[in-house]
């Protein structure tokens, strides 16, 4: 049998979707919602249980912004996805009872907004939640499609398909305009914003008059160019000070060089079940401190201003994220 290449697959997808009769199934016809089957431990209504459980994918927050006349609309969403680089395609999901399901169609161009850590009230605001004392949103244009200053990153997308999405409607746009910018994005989970914290001091927050008795019961040790100091997943049973030299930090998707007077595996030195969250190696010759678990606890016994202090940097990175 003689395959299809690529555009005559894509033609038979688009006729199932614009025809869907011809292939023996009515387009407006949707699972009864009794069809969908509930996991162990969950009861009531099968959609938010549905909902409940998307939620408990993490996903960055945007706006979806578009104008008509002199009139900006913006919607917050985070039904939205890459779809493809070459040609560059985004899909965004909409109810179909909002007003932007209305505006977008065939042609009409799209801003897709991905926001910062810090704009929250804004993704309230056009999600139609009260917000008190709320900046009013500024916008720019390009392409002759508004953009929310101050987002993460901006595209720019012209509409150039539309499918049916059950209680919502897909679009598909090709993307005329990108940028981005430095900083954190805004995260949704589980029903609520959520933030990056990619800060993992602890013990180096607190007092050196606090820090120094902790430090002192360590013991010394020494590495060449290159050796491994820390593998990750391995037992985080010990926090680490470098003394002398420098080394190299990895975590998936970062990098960082870190040399004499930081801390290593201070969150793992903690969690008496976890493990290493990095691969560490030494930057030629280097010389540690390592200070076990045992030795630390025994520590904040001997003074508890120090686990006070603790809990008073752990409370404050609660709150950030909280």
């Amino acid at each position: 049998m003689e395959q299809s290449g690529p555009e005559e697959f894509e033609v038979a997808i688009g006729s199932a979707i614009s025809a869907p009769e011809a292939f023996g199934a009515s387009f407006d016809e949707a699972p009864a919602a009794d069809a969908l089957e509930l996991g162990e431990g969950l009861e009531g209504d099968p959609a938010i249980a549905f909902r409940r459980t998307l939620g408990m994918f993490a996903t960055g927050v945007t706006i979806i912004t578009t104008r008509t006349a002199e009139q900006v609309h913006g919607m917050t969403a985070n039904a939205f996805m890459s779809v493809s680089l070459r040609p560059p395609l985004v899909l965004v999901s909409v109810d179909r009872r909002a007003r932007m399901s209305n505006l977008l169609h065939e042609g009409v161009r799209f801003g897709v907004n991905v926001l910062e850590a810090g704009q929250a009230s804004l993704s309230d605001h056009f999600a139609g939640r009260a917000v008190e004392s709320a900046e009013e949103p500024r916008f720019e244009l390009v392409h002759s499609t508004p953009l929310v200053e101050g987002a993460l990153a901006h595209l720019v997308a012209r509409v150039v398909r539309s499918y049916w999405g059950g209680d919502h409607s897909l679009f598909l746009g090709q993307v005329e305009f990108a940028r981005y910018g430095e900083g954190e994005p805004l995260l949704f989970h589980g029903g609520r914003y959520e933030r990056l914290v990619r800060d993992p001091r602890v013990f180096s927050v607190l007092p050196q008059e606090l820090l120094e008795p902790i430090l002192a019961l360590g013991v010394e040790r020494s590495y060449e160019d290159g050796d491994e100091i820390m593998r990750r997943g391995d037992p985080g049973h010990e926090l680490l000070l470098v003394v002398e030299g420098e080394v190299q930090v990895e975590r998936p998707g970062r990098s960082v060089t870190l040399g004499a007077g930081e801390l290593i595996g201070e969150i793992e030195v903690l969690d008496p079940v976890g493990a290493r969250i990095a691969d560490i190696h030494a930057v030629g010759p280097v010389r540690c401190v390592a200070v076990t678990r045992e030795a630390l606890i025994a520590a904040l016994e001997a003074d508890p201003r120090a686990a006070v202090g603790l809990i008073e940097v752990l409370a404050a990175r609660f709150r950030e994220t909280a």
